[in-house]
């Protein structure tokens, strides 16, 4: 049995100048992992990858996620080579649809996303093992490859975040794990397991915001800001599992706006979908994720100061 790893997300929002002593000061505390993400408008996770990369010794460095339309799947597999081939063993590659909104405002969102998604996957891993494929679908003699030089001798691991059933079905045929977005409940976690239904071996990776405290009241009140947008159309199948998800509908359509929705949340309920907690509350709903499939558990920090979060969250790790 794998056992399970503890990671942390970079902010996409933090200060430029507190990247890289984030990252440090997350592998000095005993993370295994770090994830970079790539939301549009803020900073590109290949970019953050490198830098995180070349300024930690250990720590993995999972991109969750890059869109699949908006790069060349060539280029993208040079980019992912090359940091494979710099940092063998220590990076995790995410890809995804992409939010649709922000993929049509690029005017790149593919007639068909599935096909698209899978294919570019395929393509992708194909060419990191150095193999000779088709790009385009539509012309099928036309063969790219890496140059033997640059295929790396550890190919990272391609996972799929997605969170839709045929989507998962496909990360289950196509990759090599499933990044789950939050809240990434123990329900949840099921659920999207029996959708993903690999034949072998899968990753499941789990993002949830999180917050540790002496008493609970105190990191429920610093995750709680954090939750505002779940219960939207997009998240709707994390919730679809829980015997809430009614009576969280009820509560959002009730709410004039976000500020009224989050101030109006019960505390039992923020309890469920976030990991926050004291120490020990917190290692339990970690265990309960493990015990449900969870391979990584991925926390977001929340509070006002995401290092100083990061050494509070760090009080939840196991002892090593």
């Amino acid at each position: 049995m794998t056992s399970l790893r503890h990671g942390i997300m970079l902010p996409r929002d933090l200060a430029p100048d507190l990247i890289l002593a984030f990252a440090r000061e997350v592998e000095r505390l005993g993370f295994d992992e770090v994830w970079v993400v790539e939301d549009l408008g803020f900073r590109g996770g290949i970019a953050q990858a490198a830098a995180v990369l070349a300024a930690t010794d250990r720590l993995t460095v999972g991109i969750g996620i890059l869109p699949a339309a908006v790069r060349s799947v060539a280029f993208e597999a040079m980019e992912v080579a090359t940091l494979a081939q710099m940092f063998p063993g220590r990076l995790d590659v995410g890809i995804g649809h992409g939010m649709p909104g922000w993929m049509r405002s690029l005017g790149v969102w593919p007639e068909r996303p599935l096909a698209f998604l899978a294919h570019h996957v395929e393509t992708l891993r194909a060419l990191l093992r150095g193999d000779h494929v088709a790009v385009r679908t539509e012309d099928p003699d036309d063969l790219v490859a890496l140059d033997p030089v640059s295929v790396p001798v550890v190919a990272p691991e391609i996972l799929l975040g997605v969170r839709g059933p045929k989507s998962l079905r496909v990360s289950g045929r196509v990759a090599d794990g499933t990044v789950l977005a939050e809240p990434a409940t123990p329900e949840y976690v099921r659920a999207a397991i029996e959708k993903i239904a690999a034949d072998g071996p899968h990753r499941i990776v789990a993002y949830n915001v999180a917050a540790v405290a002496d008493d609970e009241t105190e990191a429920l009140r610093l995750v709680r800001p954090a939750v505002e947008w779940i219960g939207e159309p997009d998240w709707a199948p994390h919730l679809a599992p829980l015997d809430i998800a009614e009576d969280f509908a009820a509560l959002r359509s009730e709410c004039a706006d976000r500020a009224e929705f989050v101030e109006r949340i019960p505390d039992a309920w923020l309890s469920r979908l976030t990991l926050a907690g004291t120490p020990d509350q917190v290692r339990a709903k970690v265990d309960a994720l493990a015990a449900a499939g969870v391979t990584s558990s991925v926390m977001i920090p929340a509070g006002p100061d995401p290092i100083a979060a990061s050494q509070s969250l760090a009080r939840a790790l196991p002892a090593r």
